[in-house]
């Protein structure tokens, strides 16, 4: 049965690999998570040890504040970030070679800002490129097309409403002529895809689950905060044909990517917030609940309607090595994850079996990435641990310590991390 899963794997990644041409050559980071959104860089000679003084390549202080993470295509990097309070929403563009800033462009004044939590920031979604453009968003405050040559704004949209609450976070994909954003926020919770070419609507479906979270006078309890979501949604294959992936809170949802028509959806009103991007192994779709404590769940893909808890492969609840930001890491028919507290675990997919768990130390918030054999879990304290991707044990490699601390997930080009602290954005790359 394992070879069985290993062997579907690899024809999930081939399937992928054709849906994103250009992406797998090694040299780009496209959006959130990487070339196919799961984390796996096909890189051969990523640099192991590295500190202030070592395997650095260059250093370029960002200014402001952002959790969005770096996205790479050809010679240039973007990402966003904010001023601490709000107003002034920013994207960067720089040299990958250099860190050179090519462009640094405020894109909106917001005279009021939303609240936004201490754990997020201003500029947590992270962009989405393609060849000769760049789609960057704030959530509600707005979103922008920019050609990637020219440097022009080719559309804006801000007029989209949301009360994110605690901050925005939910990053947007590219399918087809379609960009894709989940608005999950106090007031109003949804998902919607733009014609990419013009940032005009295509579909707005809202989002289904009963939230049950009235109180005695019909208001929603906690001002609406077990209503947010801030999870990045994903693509797969599912049964031969593309579904859309998305967290909700409180929901995981199903659509038709094309039409925005659910297809499935399976409730957990234990929990709200969820903030990882989903995995995908064959027809079965892997997902942590969010906060306050969260569950595993092993989704099957392939179903329709409103699916039950007997319907799931499996479930764990009340595991402490399950993360509530930090999304999970796939690899050879197991489940990798840190938790919020630095808890790693391992997990086997197919049966949801514990095969280690072991103190990381630190706390987190980015999502680990895997490359040639190892897994990179990057701490908000400014560690980077790097351990075997093995179900045979936790087995450390090197433990690295740069900068103000890594809130954003890191990114990859060839043979060169990219890692965003708190106010620096680092290349270390081996000799």
């Amino acid at each position: 049965m394992k070879f069985f899963f290993i062997y579907v794997l690899a024809a999930v990644s081939s399937a992928l690999y054709l849906a994103a041409p250009a992406s797998f050559a090694g040299e780009n980071w496209p959006q959130f998570r990487g070339p196919a959104g799961d984390g796996v860089a096909h890189s051969t000679n990523l640099p192991i040890y590295w500190s202030e003084n070592k395997n650095i390549v260059w250093k370029t202080s960002i200014h402001g504040l952002g959790w969005s993470s770096p996205i790479i295509y050809g010679q240039q990097i973007w990402l966003t970030t904010a001023t601490q309070d709000g107003t002034e929403l920013s994207v960067l563009c720089l040299d990958k070679d250099s860190g050179e800033i090519l462009l640094d462009q405020k894109l909106f004044d917001i005279a009021e800002p939303q609240f936004a939590h201490k754990f997020n920031s201003y500029a947590s979604p992270t962009p989405v490129i393609e060849k000769g453009r760049v789609y960057v968003t704030w959530g509600s405050p707005g979103t922008v097309c920019l050609d990637t040559l020219t440097f022009d704004v080719l559309w804006t949209r801000n007029d989209l409403v949301c009360d994110h609450f605690r901050g925005a976070g939910s990053s947007p994909i590219i399918y087809e002529d379609l960009l894709i954003l989940p608005y999950d926020g106090a007031d109003y919770q949804y998902i919607l895809a733009m014609n990419k070419n013009t940032g005009e609507t295509k579909w707005k479906t809202d989002r289904s689950v009963d939230f049950k979270d009235l109180d005695e006078n019909g208001q929603p309890k906690a001002e609406g905060d077990f209503r947010k979501a801030f999870a990045t949604p994903h693509i797969a294959i599912l049964a031969g044909e593309p579904v859309l992936i998305s967290q909700g809170a409180m929901a995981t949802y199903a659509y038709d990517p094309a039409t925005g028509r659910e297809l499935w959806r399976y409730d957990e009103h234990d929990n709200h917030s969820a903030s990882a991007r989903p995995v995908i192994l064959g027809e079965t779709v892997y997902v942590p609940t969010g906060f306050p404590k969260p569950s595993l769940l092993a989704l099957p893909g392939n179903k329709k309607g409103v699916l039950k808890e007997s319907d799931l492969h499996w479930k764990l609840t009340l595991n402490k090595g399950t993360p509530k930001k930090p999304s999970l890491q796939l690899v050879g028919g197991y489940l990798y994850a840190v938790s919020d507290s630095g808890i790693g675990s391992c997990w086997e997919a197919e049966s949801g079996e514990e095969k280690w768990i072991a103190r990381v130390g630190g706390n987190y918030s980015a999502s680990p990435i895997f490359a040639d054999g190892k897994i990179y879990f990057c701490s908000e304290e400014g560690k980077t641990t790097v351990i075997e991707a093995t179900p045979d044990g936790y087995k450390v490699i090197a433990e690295n310590t740069i900068g103000d601390g890594f809130m954003a997930s890191p990114a990859v080009s060839s043979e060169t991390l990219f890692l965003r602290s708190r106010s620096n954005l680092y290349a270390i790359r081996r000799p």
